[in-house]
C-alpha cells in the first residue's frame, strides 16, 4: 500500500468516527499543553492507536489521541501530542497526521509547541506568536516524489510552492486580536527547528541568535511545510517553557518543559476559545 493510500485509509476512518461533525480547523498541542482538550464540548476521543497507520507518540506530556468536538460552538479536531523525528520516525511518518487531517477536510491549523526562549526579554510561561521559521533540522518532509493529490484546495500540491506566508498573516492578526481580548499582548517571534533530542549548547544558542531566531524547538516546521503544500493555512504559537542554554543558570530538563506548559494551559485555552471562532469566520469569508 502506498503512502497516499495509507493517508486515505486513515482519513476515511477518522471521518467515519467524526460522523456529522466535519471540523475545518485543527489544533496540535505540544509538550505539557495537552489538557486544553478538556475544554472541548461533547468530546469524541480517538486514540492514535486506533487510527490505521497513525504513528504513536512516545514522549512524556503527549497523550497520543485526537479529541474532536466543539470549542466556542465551532467544530474542532485537537491532536493531544505529536511525533518527532528524534523518536526514530521518518519525515513521512512525522507529517502523516497533518496529511490525514488535510484529507479529512481541515483547512486551517493552529500548531502549538514548547520552545526555548532565545529572544531578549522572553520569560518562562510566555506565549509567543510564530511569525516565521528557520528549518535547521537538516531535512525537508517533501523530499522524494511529489503527490499532487494531497492538495486540499485548488492551486496546492505543487512540487515547488511559495512559503512567503508560511504562517498566515491574516491568522496572525486574528490571534493578536484574540490575545488583546484576553488582556495580554502576543509578541511575535522566529521559530528555529532542530532535530533534537538533546537541548542546545550555549554556543549553539549564540549561533542561532545570529541567524535571527528568537525561539528554538524540535517540531512544528515539518507540519507547517506539509500543511502549506496542501493549501492549509497555519498559525503557530510557542509556549516559552525555559530560557535556552546559557541564558539561565539552571540546567534544562523535559520536566521543566512540561511544568511550564501546565502553568500556561489556562491562558492558552482562553486564547484559543477566542481565536477559533475568528478562524472559522475567516474561512467562511474565503469560501
Amino acid at each position: 500500500m502506498s503512502y497516499y493510500d495509507e493517508v486515505i485509509e486513515a482519513s476515511a476512518f477518522l471521518k467515519n468516527r467524526l460522523g456529522a461533525l466535519a471540523p475545518r480547523i485543527a489544533v496540535v498541542l505540544g509538550s505539557g499543553l495537552g489538557a486544553i482538550a478538556n475544554a472541548i464540548a461533547d468530546p469524541i476521543p480517538i486514540p492514535y492507536s486506533e487510527i490505521p497507520h497513525f504513528p504513536q507518540s512516545t514522549v512524556e506530556g503527549h497523550s497520543g489521541r485526537i479529541v474532536a468536538g466543539k470549542l466556542a460552538g465551532i467544530p474542532l479536531a485537537v491532536m493531544q501530542g505529536r511525533v518527532h523525528f528524534y523518536e526514530g520516525y521518518t519525515p513521512l511518518q512525522v507529517t502523516f497526521p497533518m496529511r490525514v487531517l488535510g484529507m479529512t477536510g481541515i483547512r486551517a491549523t493552529v500548531l502549538t509547541n514548547a520552545a526555548g526562549g532565545i529572544g531578549e526579554g522572553y520569560r518562562a510561561g510566555q506565549l509567543v506568536l510564530i511569525g516565521d521559521h528557520i528549518n535547521h533540522m537538516g531535512w525537508n518532509p517533501l523530499c522524494g516524489p511529489n503527490e499532487p493529490r494531497f492538495a486540499a484546495r485548488p492551486g496546492a500540491g505543487l512540487r515547488f510552492f511559495d512559503m512567503t506566508e508560511a504562517y498566515s498573516k491574516s491568522l496572525r492578526s486574528l490571534a493578536r486580536e484574540a490575545a488583546q481580548e484576553e488582556g495580554f499582548t502576543l509578541d511575535e517571534g522566529i521559530y528555529l527547528a532542530l532535530s533534537g533530542p538533546s537541548f542546545e549548547t550555549p554556543a549553539e544558542v549564540r549561533a542561532l541568535r545570529t541567524l535571527g531566531a528568537t525561539l528554538v524547538g524540535m517540531s512544528t516546521v515539518p507540519e507547517t511545510i506539509v500543511a502549506r503544500h496542501m493549501g492549509i493555512e497555519v498559525a503557530g504559537i510557542s509556549c516559552v517553557t525555559n530560557l535556552a542554554a546559557g541564558l539561565s543558570p539552571a540546567p534544562l530538563s523535559h520536566e521543566e518543559v512540561n511544568e511550564a506548559g501546565r502553568k500556561v494551559e489556562a491562558q492558552l485555552a482562553g486564547l484559543l476559545t477566542r481565536f477559533i471562532p475568528k478562524i472559522a469566520q475567516h474561512l467562511e469569508a474565503r469560501a
